[in-house]
């Protein structure tokens, strides 16, 4: 892989880890379109340098409250921090486990699935149109909340269903607030990204002796700033209820996608 490859990819990360149009489907469209030897096959190695990149970048954005959050849990007394980091650790809980007993079933779902994709775009724009609407309140994500959320999180494994995009718009849905529920979603990720970085490395599958690290950097500094840039944005775009703009661009995608795959039958 080369340099303008890595970067590619980056940017491609970084920008759909946070805006709600679903990196997993993003990257099965573009291996349909372009070919699976045209695009450049992520290695091990790569996808986790680019997830720990995107998790970094959320670290960034949010320092002031993980540190605030830290200062709470070390306290050690049922405070509103420790009461959060608990719902983000219940949240973790569908995800987690789908993703350790469901493996095997969800890779079958990758592979050029196009028209499975371009319907779950579809989906993710419903989640967003309906987000969109409801009314702001300053509601905060209860116990309850966490895990409904945690659940839609569990759902959005599947490759056309936005993570971000399906995590907000529950929560939004049940009545949280809407910039409240942008912190959680993002904050909800970052452990199970690391989670998922240490099953990867632990596995032993990933082999560093033909590693690019020209190739890797380029593509960790690529997925960084473009993460950087679009949780800033999408914290920006909750607030002000304009996640419609990216419901209308998954309707388009997903309808393209859908009679790509069955004019391809």
């Amino acid at each position: 892989m080369d340099i303008i490859d890595s970067i590619i990819l980056g940017i491609i990360q970084g920008l759909t880890e946070f805006l709600p149009v679903s990196s997993s489907g993003h990257l099965e469209l573009g291996k349909a379109i372009l070919g699976d030897e045209s695009l450049p096959k992520e290695s091990l190695l790569f996808t986790v340098v680019l997830h720990f990149a995107t998790a970094l970048s959320t670290i960034v954005i949010f320092r002031k409250d993980i540190l605030d959050l830290i200062k709470g849990v070390l306290k050690f007394e049922w405070n509103e921090d420790l009461q959060f980091v608990s719902k983000i650790a219940l949240s973790m809980i569908p995800a987690v486990i789908v993703g350790l007993f469901f493996e095997e079933q969800l890779e079958q779902l990758f592979g050029g699935n196009i028209l499975l994709v371009g319907c779950m775009l579809i989906v993710t724009a419903a989640l967003l149109f309906l987000a969109d609407r409801a009314k702001n309140t300053n509601k905060k994500v209860s116990l309850s909340n966490a895990l409904i959320i945690g659940v839609s999180q569990a759902v959005a494994l599947l490759p056309g269903i936005s993570r971000s995009g399906a995590t907000i718009s529950t929560s939004v849905l049940l009545g949280n607030d809407k910039i409240k529920a942008a912190r959680f979603s993002f904050l909800m990720v970052v452990p199970l990204i690391f989670g998922k970085i240490a099953k990867d490395v632990l596995s032993g599958d990933i082999t560093y002796e033909s590693a690019n690290f020209t190739s890797l950097g380029a593509g960790f500094i690529a997925a960084f700033i473009a993460g950087l840039f679009a949780c800033t944005w999408m914290i920006t775009l909750v607030k002000k209820s304009k996640l419609s703009y990216f419901a209308i661009y998954c309707v388009i995608v997903g309808v393209t996608a859908i009679i790509f795959a069955l004019l391809n039958k």
